[in-house]
């Protein structure tokens, strides 16, 4: 996964296009990541209970990886992620800046 909980991320195509926030959760299966305050949708719930007293919520869905890009902690772009091996670990790199993520 090159994505992980707690990376900022930039979706750059849809409707929230330019957005930036946090990843909440990474789904590695349908390849999607939630973040909070983006692809947010209307529910109308009906009433069920006294807990539970219906109306409209937001509803935050999953998008695409391939809707969003990482933003580098210390070049600040938008980039791609690479892998480099050192010292027996697998380490995340920026694309731009070469530095570790």
């Amino acid at each position: 996964m090159k994505l992980k909980k707690g990376d900022t991320i930039i979706v750059t195509v849809g409707k929230d296009k330019g957005k930036k926030g946090k990843v909440e959760r990474v789904v590695p299966s349908d390849h999607t990541v939630v973040v909070a305050g983006i692809n947010v949708f209307k529910r109308h719930m009906k009433r069920k209970d006294d807990k539970n007293p219906g109306g409209i919520i937001d509803l935050v869905k999953p998008i695409g990886f391939g809707k969003i890009a990482l933003v580098c902690p210390s070049c600040g772009k938008p980039t791609r992620v690479g892998y480099v091996v050192a010292k027996n670990e697998k380490v995340r790199v920026c694309r731009k800046c070469g530095k570790k993520l």
